[in-house]
């Protein structure tokens, strides 16, 4: 048994007191420790041991009172003591502020910490206890820097200081440096080893956040081993086995939660935890008083966070959209940043969603995909809240990311596809088709939805096959298989009898006795209306009519039915039956606003206005005026309400169609995109002389009206080329009524056709309209207005033809033939009986006969005019063709004549070449002879030796004396000293057989030559032969010298010499034959000195 002793004063005794038993007013041990002057380590010993055993107030009572005034006075020697007695004061305001959830008294608390810790600081500024005491004080406010900066003086002085070591720990922990908080903490078991198990429980939670999750579970082991009743170890402990996604783990985690949870009730981790637990089991009570009392008991930002979303996602669950907005609200405004905790975002945009608040849900999914930009769920969330805002393009690229991220999420593609319906519907076939892959690839049925998609837009399409079959697969087995068998012939054989019998009930029940089963799920309800309604389409009445029969036979409620089957009598002109089938939807539901529409038209196509106008009223009315059909209705009433009273009343027109044109507006405002209201409202501004804008409207209805199965407006091409009419641009007109005729009517519309011959008519182009006429007339022959009217296109065609200042006879005569059948045409009018009926003027047509007629009488005339002026027309052709026959014969004589001068020219200039080519190969002949000959002479000079030197010698001095040759051949030296080479034989022999030939004049020396060579050869020698050369050269020389003067005076009375002319006659002769080679072979030549 712990207890103290408190000394008396003045005495050796002392006051026993056991701790264990103090008592419950602390005034009595007050009065003790007054009275006998304790010390006040005592006070502070008896104050915390009051707080151990929870009598806080007692603990404040002792702590005050040795803080007061009068204890400072007295104990003022006193420094540690009192110190400690305030910092114990500040430590426990500052838990209070710490768990305090009212932000004022939060404050109050934190103040009055904060003013016991500056008193213990003027007692001694160096105390670290006070240092630490006000770093947890900033830390539990949040100011980490300014609490790490205290904690920091106290480790300067004492690096192992404990408190200081555990509370920089919870700095760096706070500021995300999981590391240094580490180092921290094992600083701190290192100098104190008997640490409390709060020290590893923070080890634990440093491992766990740097993701050593091995070593974080065994420092919350070791924790529980020193305390096992740590709940924040428990909790950690159960967290981690929560997050192995393992059943056991799962099991595990929840005990040690329950456990915490026994321990210390109030643990909001651990109620967070227990509530999410309760939530997927579906225990909504247990979820809202666990997290009500977790809101209670903590005032962490992020756990109140969590506690909150908790409570947003039970009242979510619930269906409680308000509620769970508010508190998902409140779970954000907890958190600092999205990512800490990123759920009641996402939470909170599904809510606001949900409640039609979209840029508020935008902005709350957009944080969360900053945070999982490949969160397949939001972005289809965004994919959605796109369309609602009318960005399509977006939200299809949002549905695009997520089905490529995801390429075998079914509901992606799903979605896409819905998104796409109403902008790209192959795109949107393709993602439905893609989602149905995926679907049956991973075993799972496809919903009767995702097939009826399929076969709707293969229906828009016009892909009627493949719509039928998407049909089909959609409606599996059933009766109605066998009521689109061939057997359906047994059980009904017109589809007009089957309209009319729309209440027997016979065939089903003989269906029935013959073994098939008549059953139609709700589900497929849908599915079989659109088969019916294709096979409508497709003209197949029959099966149609008998499928909405079989639908009125398990659904007679179902009203659609009827109407469709009213449609089908209205297409026969049975708008009696048509009314009756109308009013029998009326019966079910006297306000479907369909039916009142529908029952309108009828009455309208009956002509009893009156009672239409009232029906369109009553289908307005019965939705408040938000249903466009029958405002539009009423809109048309209007309009054909001033047609009507064009002429009877003119002032009711412009107020008829005042009020069409409002109603049409109306309609737009509420349904921007109505195409019938647009085209209504273009009528209206077309009747009021607007042109130009109903231009431009009915061509924005054309391009949206094109390209869809759903949506047939020849109006509004009829309406378009009615405004080309009217502004005068009859090709763009004619060209518009031609299209319509063409792609909704296939060319069988005799109104659309008399539309057409109008526009001919006014463009003057009579034949075209006549023809056109001619068409209506074969589709509609019981048509009067349409003959009188191709009577009237020929008399104007015949009329403007006469009025020509040029006219061929050809055109005469057809204006005659076209006259006269004028005439006949408008004599078997005058004729009819019922003339009257077609609303024609006998007077009128006989005018038109005595027109025709004498239109006739001057044609004739005309006609003969035309003829004898063509035959002298075409005789003065015949004669002008004969001369030009004559002109032309003359010409191809001439260009014959000048092409025979051609070809002899080139004739002969082909023999000239010939010949040419022949004189060369002569000459090349000798050259080659030449040559062979002067191959065998270099042998024997070769063999004579000096004789050959002296025979080159000698002609070398005869070739200095011949000048005339000299002058033709300037490079004969060279040549002559080149025969010693060899590799030259071939070309010096060429040269000098050339050379021989033109100098005959040296032969008798050459023969002297060679006899004394020859002479040599043999051995012997003549001296007297010598001197005799000696002489004779001498004397040739002084011949020469004398011949040499005489030629200079000869040469004055002479210009030239015979050698000189033979050597120019020469030169010529070569030249023309170098000259005749190079004309032969082109760039090739020989060379030639």
């Amino acid at each position: 048994m712990a207890c103290v002793y408190i000394p008396v004063q003045n005495s050796e005794e002392e006051v026993r007191v056991a701790l264990d038993q103090l008592p419950r007013d602390a005034s009595d041990i007050l009065d003790i420790l007054k009275a006998e002057q304790a010390p006040l380590d005592l006070w502070l010993i008896i104050a915390r041991e009051y707080f151990k055993q929870g009598k806080v107030e007692q603990f404040r009572q002792i702590l005050e009172e040795g803080s007061s005034p009068e204890i400072d006075e007295y104990y003022a020697d006193v420094r540690y003591e009192r110190i400690a007695i305030l910092n114990a004061l500040g430590a426990y305001y500052t838990y209070l502020g710490k768990i305090e959830t009212k932000q004022r008294e939060k404050e109050e608390h934190f103040i009055l910490a904060t003013q016991y810790y500056n008193k213990a600081s003027r007692i001694d500024m160096h105390e670290p206890s006070t240092w630490v005491g006000k770093g947890q004080l900033l830390l539990a406010k949040g100011e980490v820097e300014q609490a790490s900066s205290a904690f920091k003086i106290v480790l300067e002085a004492d690096r192992d200081n404990v408190p200081a070591l555990l509370g920089q720990a919870c700095v760096e922990f706070n500021r995300g440096r999981y590391t240094d908080s580490l180092e921290m903490y094992k600083r701190a078991l290192l100098v104190y080893p008997d640490c409390p198990g709060a020290v590893r429980l923070g080890i634990g939670l440093c491992r766990y956040k740097l993701g050593q999750f091995e070593k974080a579970r065994q420092a919350f082991q070791r924790s529980l081993q020193l305390d096992p009743e740590n709940v924040e170890a428990l909790v950690a402990l159960a967290i981690m086995d929560l997050h192995a996604n393992e059943a056991t783990g799962i099991r595990s985690g929840m005990e040690k939660m329950q456990r915490a949870f026994e321990i210390y009730p109030y643990c909001a981790m651990s109620l967070n935890y227990l509530a999410n637990h309760f939530f997927f089991t579906g225990q909504h009570f247990l979820v809202e008083q666990l997290t009500e009392t977790a809101l209670a008991v903590t005032n962490h930002g992020p756990t109140k966070s969590h506690s909150y979303y908790n409570l947003a996602r039970s009242y979510h669950s619930k269906g409680d959209y308000e509620k769970a907005g508010l508190y998902y609200m409140a779970s954000v405004k907890e958190i600092n940043k999205p990512h800490e905790f990123i759920f009641p975002y996402y939470g909170l945009g599904q809510v606001q969603l949900k409640l039609g608040d979209f840029r508020s849900a935008l902005t709350n999914f957009e944080k969360v995909l900053e945070i999982y930009p490949d969160n397949c769920e939001t972005l289809k969330a965004l994919g959605h809240i796109y369309v609602q805002l009318g960005q399509v393009e977006k939200a299809q690229e949002l549905m695009r990311k997520a089905a490529k991220i995801d390429p075998r999420d079914a509901q992606a593609f799903i979605d896409m596809g819905e998104l796409l319906i109403s902008s790209d519907t192959s795109a949107a076939l393709d993602a439905f088709k893609t989602a149905r892959t995926l679907m049956k690839k991973g075993g799972q049925e496809v919903p009767i939805e995702v097939l009826n998609n399929i076969g709707v837009l293969h229906f828009e399409k016009e892909e009627f096959e493949s719509a039928e079959l998407s049909f089909k697969d959609a409606l599996g087995n059933g009766i109605w298989l066998t009521l689109l068998d061939n057997k359906v012939n047994t059980y009904s054989v017109d589809a007009s009898a089957s309209i009319f019998q729309y209440k027997d009930t016979q065939l089903y029940h003989r269906l029935e006795e013959d073994g098939h089963i008549v059953e139609l799920p709700w589900n497929k309800v849908t599915v079989l209306f659109n088969l019916a309604r294709l096979l409508e389409l497709l003209h197949n009445s029959e099966a149609a009519s008998i499928l909405y029969r079989l639908i009125l036979f398990k659904y007679p409620d179902y009203g659609d039915a009827y109407l469709r089957l009213a449609a089908i009598a209205k297409a026969r002109n049975n708008l009696q039956l048509s009314i009756e089938l109308v009013n029998e939807v009326l019966k079910v539901n006297g306000k479907h606003p369909n039916a009142l529409s529908m029952l309108g038209d009828l009455e309208l196509k009956n002509d009893d206005w009156v009672k239409a106008k009232e029906t369109f009223r009553a289908a307005s009315d019965a939705t408040e005026g938000k249903e466009s059909y029958s405002t539009l209705s009423l809109g048309n009433w209007n309009y054909y309400a001033a047609l009507r009273n064009e002429k009877r009343a003119p002032k009711l027109e412009a107020t008829h169609l005042e009020k069409a044109k409002e109603l049409y507006t109306r309609v737009l405002v509420q349904h921007t995109s109505n195409l019938y209201a647009a085209n209504g409202a273009g009528v209206v501004l077309a009747e009021k002389g607007h042109f130009d804008v109903s231009k431009d409207i009915f061509t924005q209805v054309q391009e949206a009206a094109s390209g869809s199965v759903f949506v047939q407006m020849p109006d509004v091409w009829i309406n378009l080329a009615h405004v080309y009419f009217a502004q005068g641009n009859f090709a763009l007109a004619v060209k518009m009524y031609q299209n319509c005729l063409r792609k909704f009517y296939h060319n069988t519309d005799s109104q659309v056709l008399l539309y057409l011959a109008r526009t001919h008519y006014e463009a003057e182009q009579w034949q075209d309209c006549k023809k056109t006429l001619l068409r209506a007339i074969h589709l509609a022959p019981s048509n009067y207005t349409l003959r009188f009217d191709a009577g009237v296109a020929m008399q104007k065609f015949s009329a403007s033809t006469l009025q020509k200042t040029k006219r061929t006879a050809d055109e005469v005569r057809s204006t005659v033939a076209e006259l006269e059948n004028a005439v006949r045409v408008f004599s078997q009018l005058s004729a009819a009986s019922n003339l009257h009926l077609h609303g024609f003027d006998e007077k009128k047509i006989n005018t038109h006969v005595e027109y025709c007629k004498h239109l006739l009488d001057a044609a004739k005339v005309h006609r003969e005019a035309a003829e004898r002026e063509e035959q002298q027309t075409r005789q003065r052709q015949e004669a002008a063709r004969q001369v030009a026959l004559a002109e032309e014969a003359r010409r191809k004589a001439e260009e014959q004549k000048k092409f025979l001068l051609e070809r002899r020219k080139q004739e002969d200039e082909l023999k000239r070449v010939r010949q040419q080519e022949e004189h060369f190969q002569r000459v090349k002949e000798q050259w080659k002879s030449s040559s062979s000959k002067r191959r065998e002479r270099p042998e024997n000079e070769d063999d004579e030796g000096g004789h050959s030197e002296k025979r080159r010698r000698k002609g070398g001095k005869r070739r200095k004396k011949d000048k005339s040759s000299k002058s033709r051949y300037d490079t004969l030296d060279a040549e002559a000293d080149m025969m010693d080479d060899p590799e030259e034989l071939d070309d010096e022999d060429a040269n000098m057989n050339y050379r021989e030939s033109h100098h005959m004049n040296d032969q008798d020396d050459d023969a002297g030559e060679n006899a004394q060579d020859r002479l040599a050869a043999a051995g012997l020698e003549d001296s007297d032969a010598e001197d005799e050369m000696l002489s004779s050269s001498a004397f040739r020389r002084r011949r020469a010298l004398s011949e040499s003067d005489d030629d200079e005076q000869y040469g004055k009375q002479t210009t030239s010499s015979p050698m000189r002319d033979k050597t120019a006659e020469l030169q010529d002769s070569d030249d023309e034959v170098r000259e005749d080679d190079n004309k032969m072979n082109g760039d090739t030549g020989f060379e030639d000195d």
